[in-house]
C-alpha cells in the first residue's frame, strides 16, 4: 500500500470511528480492531483520534472521556506532572539504593520519568512543557497541575539551583500553549540568589491568572534534613507537600540498612512539617533486611496509633534487589532473601485493611522496569491483584469519587429531594496538635466527594514565616526588597493543610462539574467554625500559587506565602 493510500485509509478509519456510538473502552478497542482490518491499516493511536476529534469541533458527551488514555491520571481533579532534577551527590549510603552514573541516586536510567528527563537534558522547562503536551495529546486538560519534583534529597541541592529550577517550572506552565521560550536562564553557580528569587516571584504572580496553574508542589527529601530554615525556603518556592524517605520506624532496621538517621528524626520532621501546614507523605519499604512480615505489619499499624507519625499519604515500596546496590551483594552472598509473592501480597492485604479513611495510599509499587529487578516483587499491577483478592481498603484513593460522580446529578439532591451525601468529621492527635479530617461522603461512606485537613495547636514556639506579601516586591526606589516576614504561626492561628474536592479535572471557571458544586466552600466554613469556637483568631491556608484566587473569593489575603483571614 502506498503512503498516500495508507494516509487516506487512516483518515477513513478515524472518520468512521468518530461517527460511531462508543460508550466504553472495551467497545473502543473492538471498533479499532474492526476498522484496522477493514481499511488494512494498523490500529490508530488514541492521541491521533483525539487530535482529529478536536479539529472537528463536534463535541459528543462521553466520547472524549472514552478516547482519553489512562483517564485515572486526572480523575482525582489534578494533573500530576513529575520532573527530575539533575544528578547531584547524595548524602546517604543506603544498602538498598542503586547507584547508576549520570542519574540521581536511587533512580535507574530505564524508569519512565528518568528517561523523559534524560531526553530533556534534565531541563525543568522542557520537562514541564513536554509532559503537559503529552497529557493533552492523550485527551487530558492539565490546567490544574501538581508539580512533583523527584531526584532524591532536594534539601542538599545548591540553593541557587533550587530557586532556578522551580522558577523555570512556573515559567513553563505560564508559557504552555505558546512557542517554546528561547530566553530561558540556564543554570550557573554564579547566579545571584536575590535575582533568582525575584524571577521566581514574578513567575508565581503570573501563574495566579495563567491557564495552566500550578496548584501544588511536592518535594522529596530525608527526615534528617528537615529544619525551620529548610521549610521557610520550601514555602518561598511554593511547596505544599513533602515526601519523606522514612522506610521503617525501627532504629535497628534503619541502622542495618545504613539509612543515616533514626526514628527520632522522622518524628521531629513530621511535627515541623505539619506545624508549617505541609501535607506529609511517607515512603515505606516492607521487606528490608532485618525485618519480617510480622514486624512490617506492626510498624505499619504503629504509623496510625502513635501520634508522632500519622502521615497523610503513603507510598508503599516493597524492597527489591537492583544492581549497583549493597543489597545486591548481600543477596548474591545469600545474606538477604526477599519476601515471596504470597507473603508480600498477604502483608499488603493486612496493611490495607488497617489504613484509616483520612490517609491516601498513592502507590503500592515503585515504577522500576522488570529487567532491572534481580530479586523481589515483579508484579506491576499489584493494586489490581489486591483488589481481585478482596483487599477492600478505606483509604482516600480507593474511595475518591472519580467517574462515580456521573451518577450523582445533581450532587446536592438525591431521589425525592434527599441529600445523597453527608458531612463527617474525624479527630485525631498528631505531632502535638489536633487534626480534623472533614469530609463529604456518600451515606455508606464508600464514595468520597471532598475533604479538608484542619490542624489546631502544635506550635510550641512562635514561628515567623518569612516570605513575600502581596505588597510590591520593590521599594519606592525600585530596589528589590526580597521576602518579607509577615505571618506569625502561634497557637492563635489555625491551619488548613489541604482542601480537595474530587471529580474529573476541569478548568478553573470552566463548565461546572463536581469540583464546582460548592463543597469546598462548605468545608472551609465548617473548618472556620470549629477553629473559631476553640478560640482561634486567624486561619492560615497553605495554598498552592495557582489557587490563591479561589481563597481570595472566600475572604483570604496573601500574607507571606499563606492565604490568611481573621476569624474574629
Amino acid at each position: 500500500m502506498s503512503r498516500l493510500k495508507e494516509k487516506q485509509n487512516k483518515a477513513k478509519f478515524i472518520s468512521e470511528l468518530l461517527r460511531g456510538k462508543i460508550k466504553s473502552r472495551a467497545e473502543l478497542m473492538a471498533k479499532k480492531r474492526k476498522l484496522a482490518k477493514k481499511y488494512g491499516v494498523s490500529i490508530v493511536a488514541s492521541s491521533e483520534i483525539i487530535a482529529e476529534y478536536k479539529k472537528a469541533k463536534k463535541f459528543r458527551p462521553g466520547l472524549e472521556k472514552v478516547l482519553r488514555r489512562r483517564s485515572v491520571r486526572t480523575m482525582s481533579g489534578i494533573a500530576p506532572v513529575a520532573v527530575l532534577t539533575k544528578p547531584y551527590p547524595c548524602p546517604g549510603k543506603c544498602a538498598y539504593c542503586p547507584t547508576e552514573p549520570d542519574v540521581p541516586q536511587s533512580y535507574l536510567s530505564n524508569e519512565p520519568a528518568v528517561m523523559r528527563a534524560i531526553r530533556c537534558g534534565f531541563d525543568p522547562y522542557k520537562q514541564v512543557r513536554l509532559r503537559l503536551s503529552a497529557l493533552e495529546a492523550n485527551g487530558h486538560e492539565p490546567t490544574k497541575i501538581e508539580l512533583i519534583v523527584i531526584g532524591g534529597t532536594w534539601s542538599v541541592l545548591p540553593e541557587a539551583y533550587k530557586y532556578w529550577y522551580i522558577a523555570q517550572c512556573f515559567k513553563a506552565a505560564n508559557e504552555h500553549g505558546g512557542k517554546f521560550s528561547i530566553f530561558n536562564f540556564q543554570f550557573s553557580k554564579n547566579l545571584i540568589i536575590s535575582k533568582l528569587k525575584e524571577q521566581l516571584q514574578k513567575e508565581q504572580k503570573k501563574n495566579e491568572s495563567a491557564k495552566y496553574k500550578i496548584i501544588g508542589i511536592t518535594l522529596e527529601t530525608r527526615p534528617d534534613y528537615i529544619n525551620d530554615k529548610e521549610l521557610l525556603e520550601m514555602r518561598e518556592l511554593g511547596a505544599t507537600r513533602v515526601e519523606l524517605g522514612v522506610q521503617a520506624i525501627d532504629d535497628k532496621i534503619l541502622k542495618l540498612n545504613q539509612r543515616g538517621h533514626g526514628v527520632a528524626e522522622v518524628a521531629r520532621a513530621t511535627e515541623l512539617l505539619k506545624n508549617y501546614g505541609f501535607k506529609v507523605t511517607y515512603h515505606i519499604m516492607p521487606g528490608l533486611p532485618g525485618s519480617t512480615a510480622k514486624k512490617d505489619l506492626m510498624m505499619f499499624k504503629k504509623l496510625f496509633t502513635d501520634e508522632r507519625f500519622q502521615p497523610d499519604q503513603l507510598k508503599f515500596y516493597p524492597t527489591v534487589v537492583t544492581r549497583g546496590s549493597l543489597l545486591y551483594k548481600w543477596w548474591r552472598a545469600g545474606k538477604y532473601k526477599p519476601y515471596s509473592d504470597k507473603v508480600l501480597q498477604g502483608l499488603i492485604v493486612a496493611c490495607k485493611k488497617s489504613v484509616p479513611p483520612y490517609v491516601r495510599i498513592i502507590r503500592l509499587i515503585r515504577d522500576i522496569p522488570g529487567e532491572s529487578i534481580m530479586a523481589g516483587n515483579m508484579i506491576t499491577n499489584l493494586r489490581q491483584m489486591m483488589k481481585q483478592r478482596g483487599a477492600k481498603c478505606r483509604c482516600i484513593r480507593c474511595r475518591e469519587a472519580g467517574e462515580r460522580q456521573l451518577r450523582i446529578t445533581p450532587l446536592r439532591q438525591g431521589p425525592g429531594g434527599q441529600a445523597n451525601y453527608e458531612l463527617r468529621i474525624i479527630k485525631y492527635q498528631a505531632s502535638g496538635g489536633k487534626e480534623y479530617f472533614l469530609s463529604f461522603e456518600s451515606k455508606d461512606g464508600d464514595v468520597l466527594y471532598g475533604f479538608c485537613r484542619l490542624r489546631l495547636g502544635g506550635h510550641n514556639k512562635k514561628i515567623v514565616i518569612s516570605s513575600v506579601s502581596e505588597k510590591s516586591l520593590k521599594d519606592e526606589n525600585g530596589v528589590y526588597k526580597g521576602f518579607l516576614p509577615s505571618v506569625e504561626m502561634t497557637n492563635q492561628v489555625a491551619m488548613i493543610r489541604e482542601l480537595h474536592v474530587y471529580g474529573e479535572l476541569v478548568s478553573v471557571g470552566g463548565n461546572k462539574k463536581i469540583q464546582h458544586a460548592g463543597l469546598g466552600k462548605l468545608l472551609m466554613l465548617e473548618a472556620e467554625s470549629i477553629a473559631r469556637k476553640q478560640g482561634y483568631k486567624k486561619m492560615a491556608v497553605i495554598a498552592g500559587v495557582g489557587v490563591r484566587g479561589y481563597y481570595r473569593k472566600l475572604g483570604y489575603r496573601l500574607e507571606s506565602s499563606y492565604m490568611v483571614r481573621s476569624l474574629i
